[in-house]
């Protein structure tokens, strides 16, 4: 199966554009949170990937609640968030939200890590983890040179070990590739990311 993942749009319609191009070419698209800003927007970010017409599975980042995204969303795209789905085939889980929480504020939707681990506890048997946050120490290093990714993200992988998770959140790591035991893990970012995985 081919995917086209991204993460962290925050209403940049060139980067929308780019996904739409891009997603006739795919067998299914992921979105891993933020796609507009502080809970503002979401409808018209919705709007620009309205074009895409392959399956699409999205979790709520930071910046939108679960709640926000399911009534958002254009018809037939699945929300994640605590729960789980088979594509073709390919069972998903997904998780949402900022974990551990973050210092922005009010508007931020946001996991401690005991919540997270609850809601992880779920996703057995799935073969792409799909969550907003980055596992703690993958993908997760800010300006600063701090990793501030999940443990309990980063655990449940360690468990599970699925062929893949998929995140964003962490700006300052898109593009990051790497791997946990035989799980490849890849911060997103707002641009085209192709991965194969076998059904």
């Amino acid at each position: 199966m081919r995917i086209l993942a991204f993460s962290d749009l925050h209403m940049a319609r060139h980067r929308a554009s780019e996904l739409v191009a891009a997603s006739a070419e795919a067998d299914l698209v992921i979105g891993a949170g933020d796609y507009c800003n502080m809970r503002q927007g979401l409808g018209e970010a919705m709007d620009m990937l309205s074009g895409i017409t392959a399956p699409l599975v999205f979790v709520p980042g930071n910046a939108e609640s679960a709640e926000e995204l399911t009534a958002a969303a254009p018809h037939g795209v699945h929300v994640l968030h605590g729960t789980s789905m088979t594509v073709d085939g390919l069972r998903l889980f997904g998780l949402g939200y900022g974990v551990p929480p973050t210092p922005f504020g009010d508007w931020s939707c946001d996991l401690s890590e005991g919540e997270a681990a609850e809601l992880l506890d779920r996703c057995e048997g799935a073969e792409v983890l799909i969550t907003h946050s980055p596992p703690k120490g993958y993908g997760d290093v800010t300006s600063t040179g701090d990793a501030v990714g999940s443990t309990a993200v980063r655990d449940a992988i360690e468990r599970l070990q699925p062929q893949m998770s998929l995140h964003g959140h962490i700006h300052d790591s898109w593009g990051y590739r790497g791997a946990l035991g035989r799980t490849q893990v890849a911060n997103l970012g707002p641009r085209v990311n192709w991965f194969e995985v076998e059904v």
